[in-house]
């Protein structure tokens, strides 16, 4: 297992400034804080962590699925919120919301609060 700094395996030292805003559990979280973020910091997220993506998506590709290490935990809810934002840069020209969309703050979860792991 490699060496961790702070949250996140040292492999992956560049995403640690992220890891407080992003690394969230749940997707209600992980959709809130996009809903809340700015155009800039989705921007800012997805540019760092896209070249990252083919290492960090083979690390987490090395467990069975309901076997990931807490340690890696945080790792993998960090590509979840890159699923989450990602097409907001690619398609949608870095809008927190989806254009000409019915109002995401008007939904109701059933299941957003699960962890995911």
């Amino acid at each position: 297992m490699t060496q961790l700094i702070s949250q996140l395996p040292a492999d992956f030292a560049v995403l640690e400034a992220f890891v407080a805003k992003w690394a969230l559990g749940t997707s209600k979280q992980r959709h809130q804080q996009r809903l809340q973020s700015t155009s800039a910091e989705l921007q800012a997220f997805y540019d760092v962590i896209l070249p990252e993506m083919h290492k960090l998506l083979a690390a987490l590709d090395e467990y069975e699925l309901g076997t990931l290490p807490e340690e890696l935990h945080k790792l993998y809810w960090l590509s979840l919120s890159f699923a989450e934002i990602a097409p907001h840069i690619e398609l949608y020209k870095g809008s927190v919301g989806v254009p000409y969309a019915f109002e995401e703050k008007r939904f109701i979860y059933e299941t957003g609060d699960v962890v995911n792991v």
